[in-house]
Order: structure tokens, then C-alpha cells, then sequence
């Protein structure tokens, strides 16, 4: 299987490891990808493999689609637990983010008044008061946090802007909590450099940060899907469930996905 880009605004619903029948929402071009991160893991490829002159979609045409698509789900009766941006890129650098969320709680309060919303964000926009108003608004801000530091952040996440660990990590404080911590965890090579999320002093500085911004939930996951580099290799669960452990005894709610 290789990596893909999304071809819809609205796409699904699919099954996710950790948010169940989850109906996602596009917010960037479905011909390419539009990201400030360049994620060797990425299900949907290199961002200069995905470059593309087509406009993000307009907030109407985001309207339009959702009124249609959760109309037509209703009708079939389709259960939906989770209403999950993702899609082809961070979908926090959309302009009309904020008034995108919403109309996304608008239209659950209508359509699904039982499912969640989530947003899957690599959290370089959460300094912003806007972006952080709109993501404190909805049931699952997922926030991305890779490494405890600068270096395996690069390594990994490969940021196209500029980046450092101290201003996500005020970013993310000023969410007091409210938020879940995402974290993937792998292993593997990419352009000469060995990558291992679970060398003990990567695991260390990572859960410092974690101890810092005390989420109310941490996910930690591994590869599912083809990744754009090629050595990467998934962590097993029971290591995982190692780390998860030491956290868990800290008090912290911990879910991992194998």
C-alpha cells in the first residue's frame, strides 16, 4: 500500500484505532498536500511529492459538503462517533479555521449530537488566541508532540517553519490540560540518520514534557500505514505499553495503539 492523499473534503466514515467510526474533513486540496510539517511517516507522502496549484477549498464549499454528506448519513442511518479533522496537511492553517469549527458544532448539534469533535494538529499553530479559542471548543483537540526535543522533533516531523519545543510548549500550556498529547513512536533510518523513539534518553525527555503540560489524555501510536521513508519500522505494542506504564503510575491517562 502507498501513501495517498485524501480525494474529498469529507471522506468516510473509516475505522480509526483511536477514535472509532470516524467521519474526517479535509480542509486542504484534495490534489496535494499542504503542510508545515514534512513528517517522515506521513500516510500521505513527501509535501514535494504533493505540491499543487489548487486552492484550498472555500468555506462554502466546506459548508456545502457537510450539510450534504451528514444529510445523506442521517438518512442511512449511519452511526458516526468522531467528526475528525485530518486530511492532507495541518488543517489549522486553513484562514477560516475558526469559523469552520463552528459551523462543525453547529451541524453535530444537528446532524450527530452524539459524536465528538476532534482535530488532529501538529499544534505549531496553537500560540495563536484563534486557533486555541476554536480548538478549546470542541471535545478532542489532538495534539502532536514526537520528541522531547529539537533534534528528534527535525528528525522526524521535519518542520518547514521555524520550530522549537519551548514555544509548543507554552502554546500548549496555555490550554491548562484541556487537550490530548499525541505521540508516535518508531524506529528506522531516513537520509543517514538512525531514528529510535525509544532510546531512554529520547523516552526521558519526552516524558518531561509531558509531566510539564500534564494533557488530560496521552495516545501513543505507531506506523499503521506506508510511510514515505522506507525504514521506518513499527514499535511493538508491549514496549509501548512499557512506556504508557510509567506514565499510567504517575497518574496520567494513557492510550496506546499498536
Amino acid at each position: 500500500m502507498s501513501t495517498f492523499l485524501w480525494q474529498n473534503i469529507i471522506f468516510g466514515p473509516i475505522h480509526s484505532r483511536r477514535l472509532g467510526s470516524s467521519l474526517g474533513i479535509n480542509l486542504l486540496p484534495v490534489s496535494g498536500k499542504v503542510c508545515n510539517f514534512d513528517c517522515i511517516y506521513c500516510e500521505c507522502g513527501w509535501n514535494r511529492d504533493g505540491r499543487t496549484t489548487e486552492a484550498l477549498p472555500t468555506f462554502e464549499e466546506i459548508s456545502t459538503e457537510m450539510k450534504t454528506k451528514f444529510d445523506r448519513l442521517v438518512s442511512e442511518g449511519t452511526r458516526i462517533d468522531t467528526i475528525t479533522f485530518s486530511g492532507n496537511g495541518e488543517p489549522t492553517l486553513h484562514p477560516d479555521f475558526p469559523s469552520i469549527i463552528d459551523l462543525t458544532l453547529e451541524l453535530r448539534d444537528r446532524f450527530f449530537p452524539q459524536a465528538l469533535i476532534s482535530v488532529l494538529s501538529n499544534a505549531t499553530t496553537a500560540h495563536k488566541k484563534e486557533i486555541r479559542d476554536a480548538l478549546l471548543k470542541i471535545d478532542n483537540p489532538i495534539m502532536k508532540l514526537d520528541g522531547g526535543s529539537d533534534r528528534l522533533v527535525r528528525l522526524l516531523n521535519r518542520p518547514q517553519v521555524s520550530y522549537s519545543k519551548e514555544k509548543i510548549l507554552s502554546a500548549l500550556k496555555a490550554f491548562n490540560g484541556n487537550f490530548i498529547l499525541q505521540t508516535m513512536f518508531l524506529r528506522g533510518e531516513n537520509d543517514g540518520s538512525v531514528i529510535d523513539s525509544t532510546e531512554f534518553g529520547n523516552v526521558e525527555s519526552w516524558m518531561e514534557c509531558v509531566r510539564e503540560l500534564h494533557p488530560r489524555q496521552v495516545m501513543i501510536y505507531t506506523i499503521d500505514r506506508d510511510t514515505p521513508a522506507k525504514s521506518l519500522k513499527k514499535i511493538p505494542v508491549i514496549e509501548m505499553e512499557t512506556i504508557a506504564g510509567r506514565l499510567r503510575n504517575e497518574g496520567f491517562s494513557v492510550q496506546v495503539c499498536g
